[in-house]
């Protein structure tokens, strides 16, 4: 795995190919939108999926503590479907999680989706968590101080190729914020030029695109009119 640099106020970040954040300053780890337990949530309404979404994102969130070895795990949001997800874990699945948030001091950022603690598990629980010159929060804020780090919209961008545009989850950055896609296995996305995710970049900015062992990196021009249009703000579309 090839992680691409990134400094946002002053600090140095690294940017996974999973879709993870990494600050080594602080031996911080960042992930956003894990939606665990999203598949049971549709099982109880009638919509049958395979029910191992939790598991692969687990698994996924494995790979990146061996990688990286955090001392401090931030969730920004959305880490379970809904309120009552925590409560759901099979009793494999929980001792998973427990297990990988064993000895490191863990944030769950608050979001729309799990606006409450998660049940019997380990960790704070804040609205957003300032460390030094960053601010984590679920949901950007047009006209937030520099250092902002958010996730919520699941962002996606379509990169053109000799064969067609590849669309991918991506992150999007610029001088001021950075904007993290979703981590969980059963997620969709809302493209970078949507007006909600446009008004948080009127004026561009570089958009990294997740590829299996690196990341693939472009420019994002001006979408100061898209911007103009964030009256509503549609959710990301969803794995059915």
């Amino acid at each position: 795995m090839i992680s691409a640099p990134l400094h946002l106020a002053g600090e140095r970040l690294a940017l996974d190919p999973a879709g993870a954040l990494f600050w080594p300053a602080q031996q911080l780890l960042v992930l956003s939108d894990l939606h665990l337990e999203k598949g049971s949530h549709f099982a109880a309404r009638g919509q049958l999926v395979p029910p191992y979404d939790t598991r692969e994102t687990l698994a996924r969130l494995a790979a990146l503590l061996r990688r990286y070895g955090p001392a401090h795990l931030v969730f920004l949001g959305d880490s379970f479907h809904d309120a009552a997800g925590a409560a759901r874990l099979h009793a494999t699945d929980r001792a998973t999680l427990l297990h990988l948030l064993a000895g490191r001091r863990v944030s769950w950022v608050l979001g729309n989706h799990d606006p409450l603690p998660p049940e019997a598990l380990p960790g704070e629980a804040v609205e957003e968590l300032s460390l030094g010159p960053l601010l984590f929060r679920h949901e950007g804020q047009p006209g937030a101080r520099p250092g902002e780090v958010s996730g919520h919209f699941h962002p996606r961008a379509a990169m053109p190729t000799r064969c067609g545009p590849v669309e991918r989850p991506c992150f999007l950055a610029d001088a001021r914020r950075l904007l993290m896609p979703a981590f969980g296995a059963y997620t969709g996305g809302l493209s970078i030029t949507a007006p909600p995710v446009a008004a948080l970049f009127p004026r561009g900015g570089r958009a990294f695109l997740l590829g299996k062992e690196r990341l693939f990196s472009f420019a994002v021009g001006p979408m100061k009119h898209l911007a103009a249009l964030s009256k509503t703000r549609p959710e990301p579309t969803s794995v059915p």
